[in-house]
């Protein structure tokens, strides 16, 4: 997931390699005297020493003292040696980071929606929504929830994992995914059917543009472009528990099937991409409006970013070096600047930037927001910084540490979340812009009513 070569201590008493019996601190060899397994037994009996106790069915279900369970495992964590710990973490990170990201965006989303139902700004017309959408105040229950269920799980793996509790500890991750992908796919009027229907028929219409595109398709098409290394890593966690290698040592080999050298995580990494640029297409051959292509052209400029990075991993260092480095180089500029531009001429009206911060009611925020030139330089500054930064989490060889990749698709998130306000509200002025042209073209003119008796009333 993060690029990077992790030294792997043989005396770990926690991983195994992958089909394996999980390995237990017991100071006892549980696998007799396989010499293919013994640089895992040799374990140091202080690592451990008193840690391990049974767990009964009670100890991983998820409790509602969060804090207090979350403070118990990383407890248990901070008793491993600093190497075994940070493997641990490595780990731990790839199976949990997209889930926690999704949940911060879930926030976030909610976050666009009040500040819409404040300045009046109708969304649900924007996306076709029925009557039965979701609020903010439904997101937000949603984004509880989910706070409430990864961390949960997080906190029963890091307790499991670091008690030497293997077998355990690698359900929680699989069962957590399962339950994600069984609530959305859940067919019964339960759990916001209506909501979950309509996210899922839009995924399906971005995977498979073959009509005309909405305002809601490409909208979360461009989500998802912000989500394109969430989407790598939930690759990555399903191939290590299809492959039951979830709390293994396959991992460590980089050239494995879920290895971070694959050629699956550029794969995934530019889907998002292609899929917003087929719309691109569709959208030139429903309209054959020149800017279609255009846009096309600019999602078109992550395919080299992407696919250049993966090279370091499969071609001779002094190639990378003289050759392919520097035209990574050269395409992550042009994609940068190229989405910049787009930014601030296309997605966004410069016109709008304080205006969809005055709320119908006075507000602390808006009084902080609207009217406000800071606003306007904020935004413009800091989309162009990230938009620059988005490059380090696309390109694989630059993701050598967990938590520095972590925050920056997080910094991504909420440049998309800053977007979000501008792009939705330069699609509600067109829309009133057009609404209002219409009824000035209906309106009769004042020599017409003056000619006609019958629609003009003395």
């Amino acid at each position: 997931m993060f690029g990077g070569l992790v030294s792997n201590p043989i005396n770990s008493p926690h991983l195994r390699k992958s089909g394996s019996r999980p390995v237990f601190d017991t100071g006892v060899s549980e696998l007799g005297n396989s010499s293919e397994e013994d640089p895992l037994l040799s374990i140091e009996t202080n690592e451990m020493k008193g840690g391990v106790t049974p767990l009964s069915s009670a100890a991983i279900m998820p409790s509602p003292l969060l804090l207090w369970r979350f403070k118990i495992g990383w407890d248990s964590v901070m008793r491993m040696s600093a190497d075994l710990r940070d493997l641990f973490l490595y780990e731990a990170f790839l199976y949990y980071n997209p889930l926690l990201l999704v949940t911060m965006m879930v926030w976030l989303w909610g976050i666009n929606l009040w500040v819409f139902a404040q300045t009046n700004v109708g969304y649900a017309k924007i996306f076709d929504l029925d009557q039965n959408h979701l609020t903010h105040r439904e997101i937000w229950k949603c984004a509880t929830w989910m706070t409430i269920i990864v961390p949960t799980s997080m906190t029963a793996y890091l307790y499991l994992y670091s008690h030497g509790e293997v077998s355990l500890a690698a359900s929680q991750p699989v069962l957590l995914y399962a339950a994600v992908a069984m609530t959305l796919i859940f067919p019964f009027d339960i759990f916001y059917l209506s909501s979950r229907f309509f996210l899922l028929r839009t995924i399906w219409r971005i995977m498979f543009p073959l009509q005309a595109i909405s305002f809601a398709d490409f909208f979360l098409a461009d989500i998802f472009t912000s989500m394109s290394k969430v989407f790598s890593d939930l690759e990555r966690s399903v191939c290590r528990m299809v492959h039951r290698q979830v709390a293994t040592i396959a991992w460590f080999e980089a050239d494995s099937v879920c290895g971070s050298h694959a050629v699956a995580i550029p794969i995934v990494l530019v889907l998002p991409y292609i899929f917003r640029l087929f719309q691109c297409l569709r959208q030139y051959k429903d309209t054959r409006e020149k800017t279609a292509l255009l846009n096309a052209l600019k999602y078109s400029t992550a395919v080299p970013v992407i696919f250049l990075s993966a090279l370091k991993y499969h071609v001779f260092p002094e190639k990378w070096t003289n050759i392919y480095r520097p035209l990574w180089l050269l395409s992550s500029v042009l994609n940068s600047l190229y989405s910049f531009y787009w930014d601030i001429t296309r997605d966004w009206d410069l016109s709008c930037f304080t205006r969809i911060f005055k709320f119908s009611k006075p507000h602390i925020l808006s009084h902080m927001l609207y009217g406000r030139k800071w606003v306007y330089f904020w935004v413009i500054g800091s989309n162009l910084i990230l938009r620059c930064t988005w490059t380090y989490k696309l390109s694989a060889h630059l993701r050598h540490n967990y938590l520095t990749v972590f925050t920056i698709t997080a910094l991504e998130m909420l440049r998309r979340f800053q977007w979000v306000f501008f792009r939705v509200e330069n699609e509600w002025n067109k829309m009133n812009k057009s609404n209002i042209q219409l009824t000035m073209m209906d309106l009769p003119k004042e020599e017409d009513k003056l000619l006609n008796p019958n629609g003009h009333s003395v």
